[in-house]
């Protein structure tokens, strides 16, 4: 991952989306902004308990950051529906009022607007089809993976924008690594066809999990990178649900500049 520093903020990119001058993306920390407390301080979580005040002034950052693009976010409920960003959308969501819609993923082939994940252990995945200028944004917790909300969007984006998964390239976000992603009633929980990523007794590894859902989807193996970066061992850097409980949420971007 490539670390990058603008004004206050600090965020990764994922080396082989960084090469396309037309895209924008980053992986932002918790680092930056002008939340307090337990939230400190980028937190982007309108529903965290934090002050509306400050989250808004926190996405107000990223967006000067990323070109003063608008931020598209939508409400993440570890579901498998699927949102389609165009030019003739209205803003979701600036005051912190306006109904915003409710799904776990976003596809875009339009420039101006980028799609936004917040995260706090779970995966954002971000997909990039440089030859259709499309990109997508995957709210990828282990309830929609289990779903297979991956294999879903990149569908989608067939669909949508005629995209050849062979072209696309994907980046795998900071998020529960494989050594704390522990799930105590997993028999119940998940599927036993996943039980063959079970690493230890009560451990996954949700990140080979979508390496192979992107594999079998039709990216190629040599077109995906992982950011490999644990939230809850590196909170440092970024916010965990699953070591802090109240906490923030930290913002995966990409949309085309």
């Amino acid at each position: 991952m490539l670390s990058h520093h603008v004004d206050t903020l600090s965020y990764f990119c994922f080396p082989h989306l960084a090469e396309f001058p037309d895209l924008l993306h980053g992986i932002f920390t918790r680092h930056g902004g002008v939340s307090t407390g337990c939230y400190h301080s980028l937190n982007v979580g309108l529903g965290s308990g934090d002050s509306q005040t400050n989250v808004l002034q926190n996405r107000s950052l990223i967006s000067r950051c990323m070109n003063h693009s608008e931020l598209i976010f939508i409400q993440q409920v570890h579901g498998t529906a699927i949102l389609t960003v165009n030019d003739e959308l209205i803003p979701m969501e600036h005051s912190g009022r306006t109904k915003i819609p409710t799904a776990d993923a976003l596809i875009a082939c339009c420039s101006g607007k980028s799609l936004v994940i917040q995260v706090a252990d779970c995966q954002a995945v971000l997909l990039y089809d440089p030859v259709q200028k499309a990109v997508a944004n995957i709210h990828s917790g282990w309830r929609s993976s289990i779903r297979n909300i991956i294999g879903l969007t990149v569908q989608a984006m067939i669909k949508e924008f005629g995209t050849d998964p062979g072209t696309l390239l994907a980046g795998i976000g900071p998020s529960l690594g494989p050594c704390c992603a522990e799930f105590i009633h997993y028999q119940s929980e998940i599927p036993r066809d996943f039980w063959q990523y079970k690493i230890k007794e009560n451990g996954f590894d949700f990140w080979a999990v979508s390496k192979d859902q992107l594999i079998t989807s039709g990216v190629p193996h040599d077109h995906i990178i992982s950011s490999n970066l644990c939230t809850r061992c590196r909170t440092d850097l970024f916010f965990s649900y699953r070591k802090e409980k109240t906490t923030g949420r930290f913002a995966a971007v990409i949309g085309i500049r």
